[in-house]
């Protein structure tokens, strides 16, 4: 079996979750690190056991002084375009970070460049690959819940006081992103719910600003329509609906989500602590399926790179495969199109 040497690019905030997921499969080994800041790249370094002559200032540096497979893009969206260029000019297969564009044209300019190389590219989605959401795709895969008639997929958050200027956030760009909660987790949901019921062929979009401490938006409710159901997502980061956890604490974000499917034969609920259950299609018994489904976050980015892994060596498709993201990213940028049109689009 072939040994998967991975250079990592960006070692901020998320970037150990990625480490700590390649850490763990057999045959891949991380050996080296690029980052403009050196003093936190050596941080990550000693921690993941990377020797400090394998860190670089920059992609380039680490192409050009390293024998690398994959290239792990743990940056913003706006280094995106750039780096994949790099990468797959230089023959390197390609895992890159969400969201995965600021635009439909750089995404798609990147799926054409690494095309073009002979590469691969997968986006870094690793919502779909939380217990809950692998949990409900079992169930509906096994046909439990018979035709699916609603979608219900709530998510509320206070993350208002973590907002406020005196407040240090480990991503503290989100304050000024002039699109914000669609744009930054909307790909994941939006890919979540594609990844559970199929592409929508049609979507309508309210969005508010309610916090006085960001510039994009923190709250909307999207209707999605399939041919023969409908669904909605109710997101915010502005809303006291419901709070388990201290009032203004600033260690988060606490993500708080609820999803109900509602099928001929039944009801699947997730409670807000991931518990999902079952209900018959009589209403009368509710059955536990999944006693707790945490955000695992750790777990679902181990079920990503390992899917990655399996891909490379089987030759299967990326599950998000970047053409793929470029459904995702219509639909997040539909999202804006929408909202301000104050019209449905077509998918």
């Amino acid at each position: 079996m072939k040994t998967w040497k991975i250079g990592l690019v960006g070692t901020g905030y998320w970037s150990s979750k990625h480490l700590m997921a390649w850490a763990r499969i057999p045959n891949v080994q991380v050996v080296a690190l690029a980052n403009r800041s050196r003093a936190k790249m050596l941080q990550k370094a000693e921690e993941f056991g990377i020797p400090p002559e394998r860190c670089y200032e920059s992609l380039q540096e680490l192409l050009d002084g390293c024998e690398v497979d994959i290239i792990d893009i743990v940056t913003g969206p706006e280094t995106h375009l750039d780096f994949v260029k790099q990468a797959a000019a230089a023959g390197k297969h390609i895992l890159c970070q969400k969201p995965f564009a600021p635009s439909l044209e750089q995404a798609q300019e990147m799926v054409e460049v690494c095309r073009a190389e002979g590469v691969r590219l997968m986006v870094t989605e690793n919502w779909r690959w939380l217990s809950r959401f692998q949990t409900v795709k079992a169930l509906l895969e096994g046909g439990r819940l018979g035709k699916i008639s609603a979608v219900r997929y709530i998510h509320t958050d206070y993350y208002t006081p973590r907002m406020a200027p005196e407040v240090e956030l480990p991503q503290p760009f989100f304050r000024e992103m002039p699109q914000l909660l669609f744009y930054e987790m909307g790909v994941h949901w939006y890919d979540t719910w594609r990844f559970l019921f199929g592409t929508p062929r049609r979507l309508y979009a309210e969005t508010a600003s309610v916090s006085p401490y960001v510039v994009g938006e923190d709250s909307g409710i999207i209707v999605l329509g399939h041919d023969d159901f409908y669904g909605f997502m109710d997101m915010s980061w502005a809303t006291r609906q419901k709070l388990d956890y201290p009032l203004g604490d600033t260690v988060g974000p606490v993500h708080l989500e609820q999803l109900v499917i509602d099928g001929s034969e039944g009801t699947v609920k997730m409670y807000t602590d991931g518990r999902i259950t079952f209900i018959d299609r009589n209403g009368v018994s509710e059955e536990t399926v999944l006693e707790d489904g945490p955000l695992d976050h750790e777990e679902s980015h181990f079920r990503l790179a390992s899917h990655c892994i399996h891909c490379l060596n089987s030759g299967e498709p990326f599950q998000t495969s970047g053409e793929d993201n470029l459904i995702t990213l219509r639909m997040a940028f539909g999202t804006y199109e929408s909202a301000f049109k104050h019209a449905p689009i077509s998918l």
